[in-house]
């Protein structure tokens, strides 16, 4: 570990700005995330490396092709080194006049690991680093504070810490950002994920726990039963069974301390990758599911990673049981016998438990199903008291009940089954066989008693295995739920780099290329049926303001999600700045072309005004953001919704808005739109709830600034 004392000295190891791309390459492969070196590019000469909004996207578009990721984070400055010693691997930005950079490798409580510039790896301690990244707050305070602490009278040894207190109250709601944390993306392979949170240490843990105590078991065993045998106990025997009984308890305490670290690394993992998994799901994917279907999905798929931790848990020890129970059965009488007897009885159970996993699947399809119809008819209520003869409101739901009840019937009593027989069975079989054995074949009274012993622990692990069967039809059944959005987060995407992506845009608007073009587009949304748009073609230059009119279901909304990015057309070509959809990428284009669809598809979450707002843009917001935000929504007429709001700007709305009204909402989603700051705004039958008074200044705020506009409206 090397000692600085003087925080001048950690520029030492730092990184220029000139090395920011080698060094983001050096910083993945040290870390493991890469097992052979990648091409990175530099660092442009006109970013600027300062601007942390501008920073971050080219540090996250040169990572991003070697499925990585960069995230921004920041820390109060009185948790400037809890916030280094936690990160890793992570890029620090050292301020001074011209900024560098501190490779962090790994963090820790009292050392952290950096990358030299030669590429050699070094442990410090944090204090240094925290004093290079608060300095430039300090500074301005040092001499004050000297001064006054002079002026008190504080003694020399007491300084030191009276003049960290002052600085922390004076500075207390200040930030210190310039630090990002470089992770696998989580689109990368579950298992790769797997492996970097270490996961395999903490299950070795676990396992190896786990037979030591079985061990230790035995043992106890062994000694009473060798005083039993003996005709009496020891002293030493008895201080040799005491130490293994107490021997127990920090076994037990390592296994669940290790069992707790796993669930959580892999709960958090898991739930992360279902998160950005149900963020990649394509429109078209989820479109034809109502609101049902995603409440049963998500009631079914709660708790997932807990159930397959159990049950894998459950069925390793099981397994371990059922070795040591072989082994032990071996050495007693009729060990033949008994181990033939137990394999039989382990083939009835497997086959009980699959009868009781088939019953229990389809169990979980019907709950699936009158869980849909239930939310579908709840939210059609109205609608059904008005069509729906009276007589008959119940028929469906009957038939669904019953069905539901003789399969809830069949599960339980299988279940009951497996819980009652199964472990207690096959204590009735091996008692059995001692019982013959002993009849055909006298053994001694320690092969019994071994026997007897064996029995037993095969007793207990068939119990377990039970268990673990439960656990793992119950993740089976939530896997079915979530594998969806699961195996959504691996789906592919084409990714331009953010800065050739600039520079492409700039050149072909330069050369008067239109924004967006549309030649002989094809669209129909089941195959072989009426196309609604057949051999479409627009062009959309800058500067255009374009209403589209037409009557209902003629294709303006289709036409409006296909350039939007939202669908893939059958044929024909679309062409945004010049250039197709894949060469753009997806995210690229979805960012250079903003849509507001129509109210039935547009959606406010259960969050603050603000959230609701600017999540198009940024979140966390900056100041400015909040700012633009404001203006947008007095421009729009909601200058009245904001000053009744107790909370402004962070005021919880309700889900799904309900708390604003049908024009709130529309206007809510034009801001939305416009504070994304795309090339190209589309509006689709977003005016419609708006009075005269208030669609004069909803227009004007659009028209003003929307520099590129299309709006869809019926005639």
């Amino acid at each position: 570990m090397i000692n600085i004392n003087n925080p001048a000295d950690i520029y030492a190891l730092t990184w220029s700005p000139s090395r920011l791309g080698e060094a983001l390459e050096i910083l993945a492969r040290k870390a493991g995330f890469l097992s052979s070196p990648a091409d990175v590019p530099g660092l442009p000469e006109n970013l600027d490396i300062e601007e942390d909004d501008a920073f971050e996207k080219w540090a996250d578009s040169v990572v991003k092709p070697l499925s990585l990721e960069i995230e921004a984070v920041e820390s109060p400055y009185a948790d400037v080194e809890q916030m280094i010693c936690g990160s890793g691997p992570a890029l620090l930005r050292i301020p001074e006049e011209t900024p560098c950079f501190l490779i962090l490798l790994k963090g820790g409580r009292k050392s952290i690991s950096v990358i030299a510039p030669d590429l050699s790896v070094k442990r410090i301690h944090p204090k240094p680093v925290r004093d290079a990244l608060t300095y430039p707050l300090e500074a301005p305070l040092a001499e004050y504070v000297d001064d006054l602490l002079i002026q008190a009278g504080v003694s020399p040894e007491r300084i030191e810490k009276t003049r960290k207190s002052l600085l922390q109250e004076q500075l207390s709601t200040a930030r210190i950002s310039g630090c990002w944390l470089m992770r696998l993306s989580p689109s990368t392979g579950f298992w790769k994920q797997l492996y970097h949170t270490r996961f395999q240490r903490y299950l070795g843990i676990i396992i190896l726990s786990y037979i030591i105590a079985q061990i230790v078991s035995l043992l106890e065993w062994w000694v009473i039963g060798r005083g039993v045998f003996g005709g009496g106990f020891e002293q030493a025997w008895l201080w040799a069974w005491a130490l293994l009984l107490f021997t127990g308890i920090p076994i037990g305490l390592l296994t669940g301390w290790a069992e707790y670290y796993l669930s959580v690394d892999v709960g958090a993992l898991f739930k992360h990758r279902l998160l950005y998994g149900a963020m990649n799901l394509e429109p078209e994917d989820i479109r034809h599911q109502g609101s049902g279907q995603f409440l049963s999905r998500i009631m079914q798929s709660e708790g997932l990673d807990s159930l397959v931790m159990e049950s894998g848990f459950n069925a390793v020890f099981a397994l371990i049981q059922v070795c040591m129970a072989f082994g032990v059965l071996a050495k007693g009488t009729g060990s033949w016998y008994m181990s033939f007897a137990l394999i039989c009885w382990m083939v009835i159970s497997f086959l009980i438990c699959w009868r009781y996993y088939l019953t229990n699947r389809e169990w979980s399809n019907t709950y699936r199903e009158m869980t849909n119809e239930l939310v579908e008819k709840m939210v059609g209520h109205r609608t059904r008291l008005a069509q729906e003869e009276p007589s008959h409101w119940h028929d469906d739901e009957d038939i669904s009940l019953n069905k539901y009840l003789k399969l809830c019937e069949e599960t339980d009593n299988i279940g009951l089954f497996l819980h009652a027989v199964i472990g207690r069975g096959w204590l009735i079989v091996g008692l059995a066989g001692i019982a013959y054995m002993f009849v055909t074949a006298p053994a001694s009274k320690v092969a019994l008693a071994i026997s007897l012993g064996g029995i037993m622990l095969a007793s207990q692990a068939l119990d377990l295995f039970v268990g673990g069967i439960m656990s793992v039809v119950e993740a089976k059944r939530s896997w079915e739920q979530a594998a969806p959005l699961f195996k959504a987060a691996e789906k592919p995407k084409e990714n331009l780099s953010v800065m050739a992506w600039t520079d492409l845009s700039r050149n072909t608007t330069e050369i008067g290329h239109p924004l967006v073009s549309c030649r002989d587009i094809v669209f129909r949304y089941r195959e072989h049926s009426r196309a609604v748009l057949d051999r479409c073609n627009l062009n959309i230059y800058k500067g255009d303001h374009l209403l589209l009119e037409g009557p209902s279901g003629g294709g303006k909304s289709t036409l409006s999600s296909l350039i939007g990015g939202l669908r893939i057309p059958e044929s024909g070509l679309m062409l945004l700045h010049g250039f197709d959809r894949q060469t753009i990428g997806t995210d690229a284009w979805r960012k250079r072309i903003v849509s507001a669809p129509q109210f039935h598809e547009n959606h406010v979450l259960t969050e603050t005004f603000s959230f609701n707002l600017l999540m198009g843009r940024r979140w966390p917001a900056l100041p400015q953001d909040l700012e633009d935000a404001q203006t947008i929504c007095r421009e729009l007429g909601l200058g009245d919704l904001l000053n009744r709001m107790p909370a402004g700007f962070q005021q919880m709305i309700g889900e799904s808005g309900w708390q604003l009204s049908h024009g709130e909402r529309s206007r809510l989603y034009i801001a939305r739109a416009l504070l994304q700051q795309a090339d190209i705004v589309i509006l689709d039958e977003s005016f419609a709830a708006l009075d005269p008074e208030n669609l004069r200044l909803a227009l004007h705020c659009v028209l003003k600034r929307a520099d590129t506009l299309l709006v869809i409206a019926h005639p």
